[in-house]
């Protein structure tokens, strides 16, 4: 299990002193005695960053081809890539984040708080289309698998961290993100591999540096910026380690109890709901609490995450790090946030891996012969667990021919509607066409904008409504029953109806400029 205080080696330095340095690849056995370790900083110049920068592009690559052959089929599994590109459209233009998707006018940093994606504007300047976000996503985890692997190979040397990263780059989590299109925690994941590969190479003011940023990826993070403190502490930066904790806690209480309710227009923080509410039925925290393992879905998602490591990352204290999310995921009465689809496991991922790494080298030379020839395998081990599973997730689809056939009867149709939606309209969709006219258009959720009267009312008919909609203009109309619409185009199963009333002289959530 965790092991606080015990290093890789036997050769641990006294309070006060400084760690062995190594003498050198060509130092005699009687300086520096054959199997032990070098120290990080001549491990760190031994390994060479080209072939991570290589395998990186590798993954950048294939994350970016899946994302953009998925959005070019108008397969995005949700609402969220319009979402995050009209708020990074938004900072583009050096506006208030406002999100219309989420309710005409809607401030976004009042549903989660997010700052740091105001950082991809620059791109967005350069490439004003949902695809750029995707690509910064893929860049962003595939910068996470180069740390993660270099950082490995400092420490383990061999083969180890070309392993590291082929596990780390097919994990489950990094693929399930892929899949789920952008998200904001894709910031959190190169950040968490920094910071700890700065604690693992004993670099703390390093550590705590990398970790500040994290209070502005999301809300929650705070409290993993706490434990980063929390082990600070512990390794002896008794002083970074305190102050750290505690700013990570007040980050976590002044977002969550003041930043965000002051921009949400209901003066709160909705997810309370996610822990105290089971539909309509209130949930105590006791029950809640009680009920974190209630599920197998729960069970299997914590089984996964530590099998993927082969186990090891049980032996690193790192894994503390991952308690935060999981445990507001665990509380959470919602069963999205259990399992092993979505984003929420890809923060993980860096530390898992990088707690591998860490286990494996506080394993190598335990009393325990059975864990000492286990830590020589483990990292193979865990490479072949990542390959193997890979048949069963999103990037296997990448070896399949119909993933790159985008002209198919469905995306002609698809195309033609976007065609037939003007530049500049205020338009209320559904999730099929929404990514693909969040670039140049004022795009509504569709039941999301009443008292709207939108320009153009466009929709899926095959999207999966509870009920079929068997008359599209009259469900337009139901939707606005301020405004007229009438049948612009159609073609297969998509419907494209415009308003022909004159534009309401107020507009819920647009201000006059």
């Amino acid at each position: 299990m965790l092991e606080l205080n015990k290093s890789g080696t036997d050769d641990r330095p006294g309070p006060g002193r400084l760690p062995a340095q190594d003498p050198g690849p060509d130092a005699a056995p009687a300086t520096r005695p054959a199997g032990d370790a070098p120290s990080a900083a001549e491990a760190a110049e031994r390994v060479p960053l080209r072939p991570y920068l290589v395998a990186a592009a590798i993954l950048c690559a294939l994350y970016f081809l899946y994302g953009y052959f998925q959005y070019s089929r108008f397969g995005s599994p949700s609402w969220d890539l319009g979402i995050f590109e009209q708020e990074v459209r938004a900072y583009a233009g050096f506006d208030a984040p406002v999100v219309d998707i989420k309710g005409p006018g809607y401030l976004i940093l009042g549903d989660h708080f997010s700052p740091i994606v105001a950082l991809l504007a620059p791109l967005y300047w350069l490439w004003p289309s949902a695809e750029a976000l995707l690509f910064a996503q893929a860049a962003l985890f595939a910068l996470g698998a180069a740390i993660v692997g270099r950082t490995t190979q400092q420490l383990l040397g061999g083969r180890s961290g070309l392993c590291v990263t082929v596990a780390y780059g097919l994990s489950w989590g990094i693929q399930e993100a892929v899949k789920a299109d952008f998200h904001e925690i894709a910031f959190a994941v190169p950040l968490l591999a920094l910071v700890c590969r700065a604690l693992l190479l004993k670099r703390y003011t390093a550590a705590l540096l990398w970790s500040l940023p994290l209070v502005l990826v999301k809300e929650d993070l705070g409290a993993t910026v706490a434990v980063v403190g929390f082990l600070l502490f512990v390794y002896g930066r008794r002083l970074q380690g305190a102050l750290l904790a505690a700013f990570g806690v007040a980050a976590f209480v002044v977002t969550l109890m003041v930043l965000i309710p002051a921009a949400s227009s209901a003066g709160t923080y909705d997810y309370w709901q996610k822990i105290d509410k089971n539909g309509e039925q209130d949930v105590s925290m006791l029950d809640s609490v009680l009920g974190v393992l209630n599920s197998s879905v729960k069970i299997e998602m914590l089984v996964f995450l530590i099998g993927i490591t082969a186990f090891m990352a049980l032996r690193s204290p790192l894994t503390l790090l991952i308690v935060p999310t999981l445990g507001w995921r665990l509380l959470s009465q919602d069963s999205n946030h259990w399992g092993m689809v979505w984003h929420y496991s890809a923060i993980l991922m860096p530390v898992l891996f990088l707690a591998l790494a860490d286990g494996v080298r506080r394993s190598r030379d335990s009393h325990r012969p059975w864990l000492a020839s286990y830590a020589k395998v483990a990292v193979p081990v865990a490479a072949a667990i990542a390959v193997a599973m890979t048949q069963h997730l999103p990037l296997r689809d990448l070896l399949r021919p119909e993933t790159y056939r985008t002209d198919d009867a469905r995306g002609q149709a698809a195309r033609a509607a976007l065609d037939a939606i003007p530049v500049g309209a205020r338009v209320e969709t559904d999730i099929t066409l929404m990514a693909h006219l969040t670039s140049d258009r004022t795009v509504y959720w569709v039941g999301g904008a009443p008292g709207t009267a939108p320009d153009i009312v466009a929709i899926n008919l095959d999207f999966g409504w509870s009920r079929p909609i068997q008359d599209p203009v009259a469900y337009a109309q139901q939707l606005h029953p301020e405004a007229r619409y009438r049948l612009k185009h159609r073609g297969g199963s998509f419907v494209v109806m415009e308003r022909t009333t004159p534009e309401p002289a107020e507009i819920p959530g647009v201000r006059d400029g």
